[in-house]
């Protein structure tokens, strides 16, 4: 049972938020854990009612209302939601970005990446790594649709802590066809993993690559997996 209104959600959506992510987490992985809390607001009728207010004419209400449906991951608000990441206001942009990567999946990840150029590319990366599942990220990885998104692409495998990404990450830190800026976000990445494997690759790339910008990230990262 749900004793509380929709005003009443909309009103502390980081609350709430907090909440359902609570529940969800207790409930473990798989889509019944998250069906069996997202089936409570639906027979409230709560879930219509946050979906309508995505277009509410109130930022506050669209912001909040993006917070929840992101923590409820539901999936059919993706449409929505990502119409709200051309919003005017911020909070609302920010609201909807965090939904994305909260409710994950080959939609989510299809509309951060049609946003490409309107989202900072850090923040990009940091969502789409939350968003991504290992196909999303092998598929992206094999056929990015720019050089941005490449470099969103394998920034998010250092994020995520992907230790299977390491050898194509080395790959494409040596390959000079490779754009410079994604090779050095390469090796950025590697840093972040982490796995001391690419410390021999990464020490030639710091001592013998022409490009001056490379074989500084490649030095950093080397000194990152040494320390």
């Amino acid at each position: 049972m749900l004793n509380v209104t929709t005003p009443e959600l909309l009103n502390e959506p980081d609350q709430v938020g907090s909440v359902i992510t609570s529940a969800l987490d207790r409930a473990g992985p798989g889509l019944t854990g998250q069906w069996r809390i997202s089936e409570v607001f639906r027979r409230a009728g709560r879930t219509d009612d946050l979906l309508n207010s995505l277009v509410s004419p109130n930022p506050e209400t669209r912001a909040a209302a993006a917070r929840l449906c992101g923590a409820l991951r539901l999936t059919q608000s993706v449409a929505w939601v990502e119409d709200l990441l051309q919003d005017p206001n911020p909070n609302v942009r920010d609201s909807a970005i965090r939904a994305l990567g909260q409710m994950s999946g080959r939609r989510a990840v299809e509309a951060l990446m049609a946003a490409l150029d309107q989202l900072p590319l850090h923040r990009l990366a940091i969502t789409l790594a939350q968003a991504a599942t290992d196909i999303d990220i092998e598929a992206l990885m094999r056929q990015p649709a720019s050089e941005k998104a490449a470099v969103v692409t394998v920034l998010a495998c250092g994020l995520r802590r992907d230790a299977l990404r390491v050898p194509p990450l080395l790959g494409i830190a040596h390959d000079k066809r490779w754009p410079t800026q994604v090779r050095i976000a390469a090796c950025h990445s590697l840093g972040m993993i982490g796995d001391r494997s690419a410390v021999g690759s990464l020490d030639v790339l710091a001592e013998k690559d022409p490009d001056l910008a490379l074989k500084k990230a490649a030095s950093r990262a080397w000194r990152r997996l040494q320390a």
